[in-house]
């Protein structure tokens, strides 16, 4: 932030030579003003941005339940179908057989013990086989109520995601608000999508390491709402990233992350290398690296990096998880 305030006053300086001619704007922000502007929008878009990704986490993950049970239902449904045309068969069979040849047919077959075998054998075949029909119209009708229950929670997942429509349209009036001031301020930054970042040579071990590893590595890459990689990335698509290339799955968002690790919690004060850190309301997180400093990709117009853990990050943060 520093840095940010740096330029504002740079810029705002320059602005006030303007301001000072005939006929210029006075209504420039001061590096304060711009400074507290750029917060707020930075915090309004976290809000939504994690709000949007919930809504669209949640949505995928319910069409895929829904697919997989149509499916599975698609293929149930089928192999009933078989299996009811294998027992008909037997009866139109046994029927046209019985017709033609009656009692006859069972006489020229041999022995009567062998010929009473044969009809056991037949009649056990066809219960074993409706038998078998039955079971799988259970199961259909077990799946069919599955998928029926799937299919409503998608679409309590299609409405959640129509409602946070209007979400996606804030978002991106924030991000343009964003990178307008910004840019004014000098303190705009693309990034690098194919940059290799920096190494981590920290006292971390095992997937803690891995994690940092990789968080690492994408250090200069720029922020994106909603990127997952590997290009780019938004605050907790990072961290659900770096963890998986360490073997741990986590959940997409910055909430379910928080749920995920009710029974992991730590204090700030008490995170170590590899911890994720949560901010206030839950809009934001990063990953501690160790010296008090913080690994994350900030916001839009800015790239992945590594900050002090200042008395502005430690008023934000509420708490630490250890996966």
């Amino acid at each position: 932030m520093s840095r940010l305030v740096r330029a504002a006053a740079a810029v705002t300086m320059g602005m006030g030579v303007i301001a000072g001619a005939p006929g210029a704007a006075a209504a420039d922000p001061t590096p304060a003003q711009a400074k507290a502007k750029l917060v707020k929008l930075n915090e309004q878009a976290d809000r939504l941005v994690e709000r949007y990704n919930q809504a669209t986490e949640a949505h995928k993950k319910a069409r895929q339940r829904y697919e997989k049970l149509e499916t599975e239902l698609e293929r149930k449904t089928a192999q009933a179908e078989a299996l009811r045309g294998e027992v008909a068969e037997m009866a139109v069979n046994e029927y046209r057989l019985g017709a033609s040849l009656g009692w006859q047919r069972y006489v020229i077959q041999g022995r009567p013990e062998a010929v009473l075998g044969s009809m056991a054998t037949l009649e056990q075949i066809a219960l074993d086989r409706a038998a078998t029909v039955r079971a799988f119209e259970a199961a259909t009708k077990e799946l069919r109520e599955r998928r029926d229950s799937a299919k409503d929670v998608l679409g309590e997942a299609d409405r959640a995601r129509d409602d946070v429509r209007d979400d996606k349209a804030k978002v991106e009036k924030l991000v343009s608000e964003q990178m307008k001031l910004l840019r004014r301020l000098g303190a705009y930054k693309s990034g690098n999508t194919r940059g290799t970042g920096a190494t981590y040579t920290g006292p971390a071990s095992g997937n803690a390491r891995q994690a940092l590893q990789f968080a690492f590595a994408q250090v200069g890459k720029p922020y994106r709402y909603g990127g997952t990689g590997p290009g780019s990335f938004d605050c907790s698509g990072l961290t659900q990233a770096a963890w998986r290339a360490a073997g741990v799955q986590l959940p997409r968002t910055t909430y379910t992350q928080w749920s995920w690790g009710s029974g992991r919690r730590v204090s700030v004060s008490e995170a170590q290398p590899g911890d994720l850190l949560f901010s206030r309301g839950l809009g934001h997180m990063g990953m501690y690296v160790g010296g008090g400093k913080m690994l994350h990709a900030p916001q839009t117009g800015d790239v992945v990096k590594i900050v002090d853990l200042d008395a502005y990050w430690r008023n934000r943060l509420i708490g630490a998880i250890r996966p």
